[in-house]
């Protein structure tokens, strides 16, 4: 019973306890009372519930995609039928499609980075138009930057072609060269060219170009949640998380050498993403306990007072960036990576003593460094776990 600790009565769990009960009353969904019981004890001491049930809790399940993994089709066949709610984005050609409708126009970000908007093609969805200004300068200079590299690149085969000596002649070879040329920056739509047998001409299609700036900096999150489970802001963080996942299953393939194998049979399929979800788990609560000692942020408080809006681009915390800058915690320790203090924490060993006169054996475990001993507090872990 040491290791399951009892979780005490108060009357601040009743509470918690009448308003569940209510509230599921004035539903017309009443819960069972061991549900309920079970509810306000995770309410009232914040800690998480594992539950099949989600109907009997009144949860809402989300799942959260990037608009390649949540599409159409997978909305209509998979989350629908499941009673699954959804958070995702638009394509570009969906979002272009939004502006020729009206849905989106020039005016809608003049003071205001996100606003929810409405679409007949989305009946019973919300949509969330956000307007980047970091994103759109970027895009635009990638752009103008990829532009005069094409024609520089055009330039030089224009002058193949007109050349004395052994001239680029021919109607075929000239395109090949011009296709590899507008292909490998992908910017053949923003150019009409003309190739000859001895030559060629190109100018910049100007109406495409402005189309697509257009579409500078804005994206569209999609979502079935309703506003009063969670807000505009919320939604676009909740999207905007995905990059943590896209990092954390970076690491299972460095930190963690969790690699995905090829598998075919469906069992087996399962069983190895159940794997790489718990090492998700594990090592997302990892990296939250000893952010402190790794290169990662540490004051969440701060983080967020500092981005003005969620669709404004993160900006570190005063204390992430002097961990940056001295490479030092601020009690003067060196900071690491996950990889980097795992490799470290790896260096402790239990050491197994047998003498040679008959005595009994007896093991020595390594004495942790200062490093390795705060790593070992944060994770409220014991480092002779085993060898009590």
């Amino acid at each position: 019973m040491a290791r399951r600790p009892v979780i005490p009565y108060d009357t601040q769990i009743a509470r918690v306890w009448g308003e569940l009960a209510g509230a599921a009353q004035l539903r017309g969904r009443p819960r069972p009372q061991n549900d309920t019981w079970i509810s306000a004890c995770c309410l009232r001491y914040q800690v998480p519930l594992v539950t099949l049930n989600t109907a009997d809790f009144g949860a809402h399940v989300a799942v959260v995609g990037d608009r390649g993994m949540l599409t159409k089709v997978r909305i209509r066949d998979d989350l629908k039928p499941a009673e699954l709610d959804w958070i995702t984005a638009l394509r570009g050609s969906a979002i272009r499609a939004l502006m020729a409708e009206g849905a989106i126009q020039p005016t809608l970000f003049d003071a205001q980075d996100m606003a929810e908007i409405t679409s007949p093609d989305y009946p019973g969805e919300r949509l969330i138009a956000c307007h980047n200004t970091f994103l759109a300068a970027d895009r635009a200079r990638t752009r103008g930057e990829l532009l005069a590299a094409t024609e520089a690149e055009l330039a030089r085969i224009d002058q193949a072609a007109r050349r004395a000596r052994r001239p680029l002649r021919g109607k075929d070879n000239i395109g090949l060269a011009v296709g590899k040329v507008i292909g490998k920056e992908k910017v053949a739509k923003h150019f009409i060219v003309a190739v000859t047998d001895d030559g060629l001409t190109w100018r910049r299609d100007e109406q495409k170009i402005a189309a697509e700036a257009a579409l500078d900096g804005i994206y569209v999150i999609r979502t079935s949640l309703p506003a009063d489970v969670l807000g505009t802001a919320g939604a676009v963080e909740s999207y905007k998380g995905l990059e943590n996942v896209e990092r954390v299953f970076r690491g299972l393939n460095t930190d963690l050498l969790i690699r995905p194998i090829r598998h075919r049979l469906e069992d087996r399929v399962r069983a190895r993403v159940l794997i790489r979800l718990l090492a998700y788990y594990v090592t997302w609560h990892m990296q939250q306990k000893l952010a402190p000692v790794l290169c990662t942020d540490h004051d969440p408080a701060a983080v967020r007072a500092a981005r003005p809006s969620p669709v404004a681009p993160a900006q570190r915390s005063q204390a992430a960036r002097a961990k940056i800058a001295t490479k030092a915690t601020a009690d003067g320790k060196p900071v690491h990576s996950l990889a980097t203090l795992l490799d470290d924490l790896a260096t402790i060993a239990a050491n197994r003593i047998q003498p040679t006169s008959g005595l009994n054996g007896f093991t020595i475990i390594t004495t942790p460094t200062p490093v390795q001993r705060r790593a070992f507090e944060l994770l409220a872990v014991n480092h002779r776990l085993g060898y009590m």
